[in-house]
């Protein structure tokens, strides 16, 4: 593992422009986000990228430096084409594309319009179903909450979800780095995303046809997606390997950034 300088770029896709950060050089690795973050939430693992990678993090529309799209709202199908065309901005016929929650739920969606695209795929903190009536429920409420009340109330309403027992207790710079994340972007595009989620198909009947290496992550703080539900995901994926990461809750990258980096380093060079 090698420390590493992270660059921002921007990618020109027609009329709209995708930014993205970026470390390292050789074989592409692109991480998504989850929400209601940005890419900078990578920059653990952009700082440790593995010697001859190149690790890619975008901005989701409507989240970071990348704007949000004039019209309806977004589907995960949008995301998902947004960065097939980051892809051939950039020449990269195939990548190992993966992400956390939300990131997870986009790279289905590519999975469905271009599995060509992958020589990998990397799962956290994520799951192949659609949301329950409660789920969609509690994401019109989400909805609701930053129309009226923006950004701030939906970092209230979330953070103790989003982070493990152990963080909350004792971890306060990565509570405070997650809020300043959260806030950062706009009501309109964490709203975009809600429903995105909100309307999102179920991803299971799919998961055993994806013919390439797969890892697959959690926190065991983990209470969105429990281990058991990820271990499930895992078994039903043919090539697939299962880390559980200790002390870390549904943002696992952050709040365990060494050990997510390793399991990372590790599934890299063993299976690509």
């Amino acid at each position: 593992m090698i420390r590493s300088m992270v660059h921002e770029h921007r990618a020109e896709l027609g009329d709209r422009s995708i930014r993205y950060l970026e470390s390292g050089a050789g074989w592409p690795l692109i991480l998504l986000h989850a929400f209601p973050l940005q890419a900078a939430m990578w920059t653990p693992q952009l700082e440790r990228v593995p010697r001859g990678w190149r690790l890619i993090a975008p901005d989701i529309r409507g989240f970071g430096g990348t704007a949000a799209a004039d019209g309806a709202r977004p589907s995960m199908e949008d995301y998902a084409a947004d960065l097939i065309g980051l892809l051939d901005a950039l020449e990269l016929d195939r990548a190992v594309i993966g992400g956390l929650s939300m990131g997870g739920y986009i790279t289905f969606a590519m999975l469905r319009l271009a599995p060509e695209r992958f020589s990998g795929v990397v799962l956290a903190d994520t799951r192949a179903q659609a949301d329950t009536p409660e789920g969609r429920d509690n994401r019109r409420t989400l909805s609701e909450l930053v129309r009226t009340r923006g950004p701030a109330a939906v970092a209230d309403q979330m953070m103790p979800k989003l982070l493990g027992r152990t963080t909350r207790e004792s971890r306060p710079e990565v509570k405070q780095e997650v809020r300043r994340l959260i806030l950062s972007n706009d009501a309109a595009g964490i709203d975009g995303a809600i429903h995105a989620m909100l309307q999102r198909p179920d991803s299971t009947a799919g998961l055993g046809r994806i013919s390439v290496p797969t890892l697959v992550v959690t926190g065991d703080e983990d209470t969105l997606v429990p281990v058991a539900d990820a271990e499930a995901l895992q078994r039903a994926i043919p090539r697939s390997q299962f880390v559980v990461l200790p002390r870390a809750g549904h943002l696992s990258s952050l709040e365990s950034p060494d050990d997510f980096s390793e399991a990372l380093r590790n599934f890299l060079l063993s299976n690509l």
